[in-house]
């Protein structure tokens, strides 16, 4: 059985390159491009005629535009900002040979400066690699994720996704004035309640969650750095909230 990657980027040129690399073992890539005004679509055609350019709907649309044009029997869905390292790699192609499960749950590594963080990772595996009949992504704007068959067997990966996603401490401030717009955009779709004691509770706990429970604090300055920059995404994303202030499209655009 084969395998696609699927791929959305918007001026990833700095990341798409180790992106495209990390997975040329696979039999299909695909990359959906939502208006690049860098070398992001160029970059990605050394790599794959399957290059498409599109407007942006929000993530979950997005990635189902993708998985759309997929055609293997697998996909492996990935961020530009993400690479697979061999050791994934190899356990990718097993478990796919192997055919066990209908799905894999694999954990998030991050890096900050180009150094990767032992303990300060995504908390939650999510399925990342799956089958493609019957599956299906949400159409949230943020935090989307895919959705399975109800008898779907899913497994979990040792190794982890390598996520680049904070370039530097700048990068770091632009992605969470976005993301905390998009989810506070979200909020207030779903008609969730919030106060100025609900915001801060959930700041408290997010650096807590990140810091102590998380073990953060074992990464150094960066694992206390981003903790930082979780609890402020969850204190940005609540005061948007309270003040129905999150228009998207009057974020200030950033070349990466």
């Amino acid at each position: 059985m084969g395998l696609s990657v699927t791929i959305i980027a918007k001026n990833e040129e700095k990341n798409i390159r180790r992106c495209l690399e990390s997975v040329k073992f696979a039999d299909e890539i695909i990359v959906l491009d939502s208006g690049s005004n860098d070398k992001t679509v160029d970059i990605a055609r050394e790599y794959t005629s399957n290059v498409y350019q599109t407007d942006w709907p929000g993530y979950g649309a997005q990635k189902q535009r993708a998985l759309n044009k997929a055609t293997q029997d697998w996909v492996l869905n990935l961020d530009a900002d993400e690479s697979v390292s061999e050791s994934l790699q190899h356990e990718i192609l097993a478990a796919i040979q192997s055919n066990k499960a209908d799905a894999y749950r694999i954990a998030i590594r991050m890096n900050f400066y180009n150094k990767p963080l032992r303990f300060s990772s995504s908390p939650k595996r999510h399925a990342r690699l799956f089958k493609r009949e019957n599956a299906y992504f949400s159409d949230d704007i943020v935090h989307e994720k895919i959705i399975l068959p109800q008898d779907a067997i899913i497994g979990k990966f040792k190794n982890t996704i390598m996520h680049h996603s904070f370039q530097d401490v700048s990068h770091a401030l632009y992605k969470i004035n976005k993301y905390s717009s998009y989810s506070a955009k979200t909020y207030l779709a779903r008609k969730r309640n919030t106060s100025f004691l609900k915001i801060l509770a959930s700041t408290s706990w997010m650096f807590f969650r990140c810091y102590i429970l998380q073990r953060g604090f074992l990464d150094g300055k960066a694992g206390f750095l981003f903790s930082v920059f979780n609890a402020q995404g969850a204190f940005y994303r609540g005061i948007k909230q309270l003040y129905q202030d999150c228009n998207i499209e009057q974020l200030p655009t950033l070349k990466q």
